[in-house]
């Protein structure tokens, strides 16, 4: 019995279910032949945006896209000199604040306001056959000063600043207000060095004076001492800051 030939559109079905070889090439370059076909119509679209202008009004064109980017560029140079600005302000502020909190640690401290710490010296003075006079306890804490003392203080309870009165009392001295009897250890901050030399240890100076008193003198140099005492503020009565400053 000879075979039954298939139809058209069995032969359609085959085909597109399992192409030949030559099918399949055929299908390959009808689709780069459509890709083409795409993309040169969307690059005739776009080149028409700009081909039917005429010469005069591409220089116009191209003018104001100049124009354009240099404004650009000039705002983005406004842009950055203010950011500049801005930064340098900032820093100028914070330097500011930074010296100006400098400033007010400094004149705390001279002030005797806050404890502080550093390295130093410690005299200690025992009375031995004689009592210390005042005028050795003043000229002692002004020869510390002019060597570098940055903060003092007597027997671990008196800051000594630039008013401090030292007044001479039955059974020790009165130093701020405040008692102070024999050991007087003064402790002070500065270059250990150049205290122990320049502010006790010189021909005529601290330590010749307590000799004279009757008493004797020990110093040590210190890596690092601790000054606890503080002065209490005293609000001015008569003295005001002038505005106009």
């Amino acid at each position: 019995m000879p075979e039954e030939q298939p139809t058209g559109r069995q032969r359609l079905l085959r085909a597109l279910v399992r192409p030949s070889r030559s099918q399949a090439v055929v299908a390959v370059l009808l689709a780069v032949l459509g890709y083409a076909a795409v993309t040169q119509v969307r690059f005739n679209e776009v080149d028409n945006t700009y081909g039917s202008l005429r010469e005069q009004d591409l220089i116009d064109v191209l003018n104001g896209l100049a124009g354009t980017s240099q404004r650009a560029e000039a705002e983005i140079a406004r842009l950055q000199r203010t950011r500049d600005d801005l930064l340098s302000d900032t820093g100028s502020r914070e330097a500011a604040l930074a010296q100006a909190q400098q400033e007010a640690d400094t004149l705390a401290i001279l002030a005797g306001l806050v404890p502080v710490t550093g390295p130093g010296i410690r005299v200690t003075v025992t009375e031995q056959t004689g009592v210390v006079g005042v005028q050795s306890m003043v000229d002692t804490l002004q020869e510390l000063r002019t060597a570098g003392a940055e903060a003092i203080q007597i027997n671990g309870q008196v800051r000594v600043v630039a008013d401090t009165a030292v007044e001479d009392v039955s059974g020790g001295l009165l130093v701020g207000g405040q008692m102070v009897t024999s050991p007087y250890v003064i402790d002070v901050i500065g270059e250990p060095h150049t205290l122990a030399s320049s502010g006790i240890d010189f021909p005529d100076g601290p330590r010749d004076l307590f000799q004279d008193d009757g008493a004797s003198v020990v110093v040590d140099e210190l890596a690092s001492l601790d000054i606890e005492s503080v002065v209490k503020p005293e609000r001015p009565e008569y003295a005001e800051p002038d505005g106009a400053q």
